[in-house]
């Protein structure tokens, strides 16, 4: 017992311990009692009192068990403090899209009044103009009726004086002094009486109007479409064989689903959906995405080499599941290739994949369904763009120089497209995926570069095609836009054309009377407007007929304002006058002299011979101005690959873009 007796001083000290400051350490079931035990199980503060309750749980000191809550919610802190930048730039992203709607919206809400005010003109103008046609039919109407009104009461008149005094003679006594005068009415009232006076209307009062507003009123009721769709990158969804492998020259198919952001599938189709497969040494392969407006889309595309591959997926320029992914190419043996003549005949399957955009908006393929099995074909090598000398004779042109590499600074390219050369001695080029236009010289040397990615009014999303205009302005063709930019020469933006009425503009041009020429490459239509924006006039629908097309690509204007327009899909080059109407056609499916696999670029020389590239071909041919074949530039020391925009420089040279290698070429050219 004596060991449990303190002294006063032990018992004071021991009480000071104990009587710990309220809040400190204090038990929450237990006043005045201080906790130094930790009950793990129960995850509880215990004091003395409290130990007999927990006798059977694990314990430990209440300092370590702090110690630990300590260590952990810093770990915990540290992980939450982490999402942070992750967050922010999320942040910052969701902002740039909310920002980039806002601007597109602003950009609609503008096209949507300015279409409606242009509207409205041109109904005041037709008003006018009926007003105008109503008083000129009513004034010559009225012109003739009241000559023939003035005429009738003129012989009335006549008559009822004639009339009157011959009564009144009749009236008086016959008589010698009378005599004359009766002769004399009886003269006149013979005269009266052969008098010829209209006595049949010489008019009608028609005067109606018909109005078919019927039509009209359904028209304007349907008037416009808002476009767009929930689908979101994260829970979009690729799938087929094509994801993992596919066939050297083959094609290949890769359906992709989109969802919105509960992972429901999207029903509607206009999504802005890109596709590239790298290949190794970083160029890109052409193909074709096809939109079925369902919410799927298939992406068909061919590989020219085997190997390991790469295949990234993007909607909204954001990475869909899985994508990039991983693609193995091989290379089947000859005996498997080959197959008999019926299958082989026809093929077009390297055709069958536009290389125009990359975009889900690309023109779709002719007579394929989307699950339709396809006959092979190879892809015709890049030796095609020189023939053996003893089938032709090549015009002895050779490469000068090429500029560019697969990238995203100056002088490095993204899928370059559309080619222009101006008059001062400048090459353009349309830098697709890169967003920009860059300037070089003649000699190749770097000028500048302009272009800012993004959906509002001066700014390039797709650029697909440049022009130069006489006035030194820039013009360029934004596919994924829908619109024609106009910038200055300095790459200062002043306007823009066609929005409203362009769906995907591919190719542009200018002709001698500055007037814009615009190949709607999904439309099927060429469009020609003044620099201002008015429309003047348009022709083509989608279809293989003489003034149809299917996925047009360029246009060159020759001497006579005549317009030339490369149709993709229906291997040939088709000539117009500005009217619309069709002068010339020619070409046709093959790797013949004069045949084609898949046109895209097209310039005219000063002698108004007619340079085209065929991009499924990767060569350039010669035509003179009624279509017949020249010749072929020689390429062989430096094979195209998937050649697109085409141009004559100033000084006589022609420049072309090769696609498939990421550079412009420029080759000596004998007119």
């Amino acid at each position: 017992m004596e060991a449990h007796q303190h002294s006063p001083d032990s018992s004071s000290e021991e009480c000071t311990v104990l009587e710990a400051p309220p809040g400190k350490n204090a038990c929450p079931q237990h006043a005045g009692k201080v906790a130094d035990l930790y009950c793990s199980a129960c995850e509880a503060a215990l004091c003395e009192d409290c130990v007999l309750e927990h006798e059977e749980h694990p314990k430990v000191a209440l300092s370590q068990a702090l110690e630990q809550h300590r260590i952990s919610l810093q770990e915990r802190l540290g992980s939450v403090n982490n999402r942070l930048p992750q967050i922010s730039d999320v942040l910052s992203f969701v902002k740039e899209i909310l920002q980039q709607l806002t601007n597109q919206r602003a950009s609609i809400e503008e096209d949507i009044q300015s279409s409606f005010e242009d509207l409205h003109k041109q109904l005041d103008v037709r008003k006018s103009v009926l007003l105008m046609e109503l008083e000129v039919t009513y004034g010559l109407k009225q012109k003739v009726l009241q000559a023939q009104v003035d005429s009738l009461v003129r012989g009335e008149g006549d008559i009822t004086a004639t009339c009157t005094q011959t009564e009144e003679a009749l009236a008086g006594e016959a008589c010698v002094a009378s005599l004359q005068v009766e002769q004399e009415l009886q003269e006149r009232l013979g005269e009266l009486v052969g008098l010829g006076l209209p006595c049949q209307p010489e008019e009608n009062d028609q005067l109606d109007l018909v109005m078919e507003t019927d039509g009209l009123r359904k028209s304007i009721h349907n008037l416009g479409t808002i476009v767009t769709t929930s689908a979101v990158a994260s829970q979009s969804e690729a799938m087929g064989a094509g994801l993992e492998q596919c066939v050297v020259g083959h094609p290949a198919s890769v359906t992709i689903v989109t969802r919105d952001k509960s992972g429901g599938a999207c029903k509607s189709g206009n999504a802005i959906l890109s596709a590239e497969v790298f290949t190794p040494d970083g160029s890109i392969v052409d193909g074709e995405i096809v939109d079925h407006k369902n919410g799927t889309y298939e992406f068909v595309y061919i590989v020219p080499k085997e190997g390991n591959f790469s295949l990234a997926l993007r909607l909204y320029d954001q990475h869909i599941k899985g994508s990039p992914f991983k693609l193995t190419v091989t290379r089947v043996s000859e005996a498997e290739v080959e197959v008999s003549p019926s299958t082989t005949t026809a093929t077009n399957s390297a055709a069958n994949a536009t290389p125009s955009t990359g975009s889900s908006e690309g023109a779709k393929r002719r007579g394929k369904s989307p699950g339709q099995k396809k006959k092979g074909s190879k892809r015709a090598s890049s030796a095609l763009g020189t023939p053996r000398r003893k089938t032709q004779n090549p015009i002895e042109d050779d490469l000068i120089f090429r500029i560019g590499t697969k990238g995203r600074n100056k002088g490095e390219f993204t899928n370059l497209q559309g080619v222009a050369a101006s008059s001062n001695g400048r090459i353009l080029i349309a830098d697709s995926n890169n967003q920009c236009v860059q300037i070089f010289s003649n000699e190749g040397e770097f000028k500048s570069r302009f272009g800012v990615r993004g959906r509002s009014p001066g700014q390039l999303q797709r650029p697909t095609g440049v022009a130069v205009h006489p006035s030194g302005d820039i013009i360029i063709a934004d596919y994924d836009n829908k619109w024609v930019s106009i910038f200055s020469c300095e790459g200062k933006f002043k306007a823009k054309l066609g929005s409203g009425r362009l769906m995907g503009p591919k190719g542009v041009s200018v002709d001698e009377n500055g007037h814009v020429i615009v190949v709607d490459n999904k439309a099927c239509t060429v469009f020609i407007f003044q620099l201002t924006g008015k429309l003047i006039t348009k022709f083509g629908s989608r279809g293989n007929g003489d003034k149809q097309f299917a996925g047009p690509h360029f246009a060159a204007v020759n001497k006579n304002n005549e317009i030339i327009v490369t149709d993709f899909h229906n291997h040939s080059v088709k000539v117009f006058t500005p009217e619309g109407e069709l002068v010339l056609k020619f070409g046709s499916n093959g790797e013949g002299n004069g045949q084609f696999n898949a046109p895209t670029g097209v310039a005219v020389d000063i002698n108004g011979n007619i340079i085209v590239a065929d991009w499924g071909n990767s060569r350039i041919q010669v035509f003179d101005g009624s279509g017949s074949f020249l010749s072929y530039i020689n390429t062989s020391a430096d094979p195209l690959y998937g050649p697109q925009g085409l141009a004559l420089t100033s000084d006589g040279h022609v420049v072309v873009a090769d696609s498939g290698n990421h550079c412009f070429k420029v080759y000596r050219y004998l007119q």
